[in-house]
């Protein structure tokens, strides 16, 4: 058995409710661990530096760029967000195996680093109508920026079919269970003898 721990993706569009599942997830299981990524946006009320994310200035993040530091990063609803080599492979080399929360275009360019290596999960709202309400709950944006990620959820729902993994949040504990349930088999699968 492999040292390193594995890559659990876990990606949905805008509002489907990842950081709730994740928080129910990691109540399941705390032997994850958790991939904190960088952004330039900046903190949501409750949100804190080095746990939710690494809070820099686009200045500061495209340095990173320019060095070379980056696993993946993406432009997200015009801020920059990302992930470095040296967060990811910490998280790894620590043995557990690594929770990626991310949108989908981030998680187009994990796989496209990694191939298959790790366990790709795709959240899925109950709908649409109940991913708009969550957007709209959520207080955090404008109607022109709630179009916009109407429009792109659209786009990124019909990538489902691309993930391993497809999770409906229609309950965070339930949803959650059903994703300690896949990381589970696949640990259980990676014990099997070839």
């Amino acid at each position: 058995m492999s040292v390193n721990g594995r890559l659990i993706v876990l990606t949905g569009p805008s509002g489907v409710g990842k950081d709730t599942v994740l928080r129910e997830l990691f109540t399941l299981d705390p032997s994850l661990e958790y991939c904190v990524s960088y952004t330039t946006r900046p903190p949501r009320p409750g949100e804190i530096e080095g746990v939710s994310y690494f809070f820099v200035d686009e200045e500061a993040f495209r340095a990173m760029i320019d060095r070379g530091e980056f696993f993946e990063w993406s432009t997200v609803y015009g801020e920059l967000k990302g992930r470095t080599f040296e967060t990811v492979n910490r998280s790894l080399a620590s043995g557990k195996d690594t929770v990626i929360k991310i949108d989908v275009q981030g998680a187009e360019k994990v796989r496209a680093r990694t191939g298959d290596d790790g366990i790709y999960i795709f959240l899925l709202p109950p709908s649409l109508d109940a991913l708009e309400q969550r957007l709209i709950e959520r207080g955090t944006e404008d109607p022109a920026s709630l179009r916009s990620r109407h429009e792109r959820a659209v786009a990124e729902l019909a990538l489902k079919d691309t993930y391993d993994h497809q999770v409906v949040n229609d309950d965070a504990k339930r949803a959650a269970q059903e994703i300690e349930s896949i990381i589970q088999a696949a640990r259980a699968s990676r014990r099997e003898p070839a």
